[in-house]
């Protein structure tokens, strides 16, 4: 079978590793991996390759950034040819960023078959850009991978037959499970003992001047009880300068490598975030985690795990805050089939 796999971001990148290990290891596989630069800065996508165990592309687009509009037609226009040149048998996409919804999009116009890693998951926003990729991926998909339950009722309510769905677990977990052990022996010399790990870097939060600092205040009265290490985005860094906001009594550090992130996520005290994928980890760890959003396409996270929505509710956040402080933080479960082996359970699927 010839499987050509598409990343484009940070998040894809650990959600491929299993599935590609997994898929290195069957007989009468072929694969081919193309990295459609949606990330070029080298910290955010180029060590991700090398600490996953990932080989270097076979193919790089190298689209950049852009509006949403011109990054996934320039996907979109690249992907084609890739298509055309090496005729895969099946074309696997992850996640739901420009680049997932952009490869879907051109397989279904070829007839090419497609696979959808972490299919189902909805906020019901459609404000978000991240929603309307995932609608409509899977709406496109041939096979849906889903990593919980409410992944699967999503996709039945949505019409998806129920033949195409199957629950694997989550493959974000497989690659934490794989690398903690690694993540655990990382020095954190300079880190305080107890501190709240911070990301920003939706566009929602982050690109607008009053949004951006009202978190930026939150997170000083944060840091009052509790030192505040802010991995922060690219895009994050370069709007707190261009709006000329205040974030020195913060510690800011460049963005980290995965093993490197996940080692402070370990060790946190709390996670302050508006990511999806460290609502999933930190409910595996076992750490508390405060989202600042209002909804979350994981809710999974919040119903068994340690998650907690604030949004950008200042007060709530403090309160939360205080709850941790006190050991009164919320306690999670760990959701069935995230068990460091989803990614064995995809390739099962396409290969036996």
């Amino acid at each position: 079978m010839k499987i050509v796999h598409v990343v484009g971001a940070r998040p894809n990148f650990m959600k491929l590793a299993p599935v590609f290990g997994a898929l290195r290891d069957r007989a009468n596989v072929t694969q081919t991996l193309v990295h459609t630069g949606q990330h070029y800065d080298v910290k955010m996508s180029d060590v991700f390759f090398q600490q996953l165990g990932i080989p270097l592309p076979d193919v790089n687009l190298a689209v950049g950034s852009g509006s949403h509009a011109k990054q996934t037609s320039e996907i979109m226009v690249r992907f084609e040819a890739v298509i055309l040149e090496r005729k895969p048998e099946l074309v696997l996409v992850y996640g739901d960023v420009n680049s997932t919804v952009a490869a879907a999009l051109v397989c279904a116009k070829l007839g090419v078959r497609v696979g959808h890693v972490e299919a189902g998951l909805r906020s019901f926003d459609r404000t978000m850009p991240e929603e309307i990729n995932r609608l409509v991926t899977d709406q496109l998909a041939d096979l849906l991978f889903t990593p919980s339950e409410d992944g699967d009722e999503n996709l039945r309510r949505e019409g998806v037959a129920a033949d195409k769905i199957f629950r694997v677990g989550n493959v974000m977990i497989d690659s934490l499970v794989r690398l903690l052990p690694e993540a655990r022996k990382i020095s954190q010399d300079g880190i305080p003992a107890r501190y709240a790990l911070v990301t920003l870097h939706r566009p929602a939060n982050v690109d607008d001047g009053g949004t951006l600092k009202g978190l930026l205040e939150s997170l000083l009265e944060v840091n009052r009880d509790l030192a505040v290490v802010f991995p922060a985005h690219p895009r994050t860094r370069q709007r707190i300068a261009e709006f000329g906001l205040n974030a020195n009594q913060l510690r800011i550090l460049d963005p980290l490598p995965y093993v490197d992130f996940l080692a402070l996520q370990a060790r946190s005290t709390v996670v302050i975030t508006d990511s999806g994928g460290i609502q999933e980890e930190t409910t595996y760890l076992g750490v508390p985690c405060l989202t600042m959003r209002e909804n979350t396409e994981r809710p999974i996270t919040v119903s068994q795990g340690t998650n907690v929505l604030v949004g950008r509710d200042a007060k709530k956040l403090q309160a939360e805050l205080s709850k941790v402080l006190s050991g009164h933080a919320k306690k999670g479960t760990v959701p069935l089939l995230w068990d460091g082996h989803a990614g064995d359970r995809i390739a099962d699927i396409l290969v036996g």
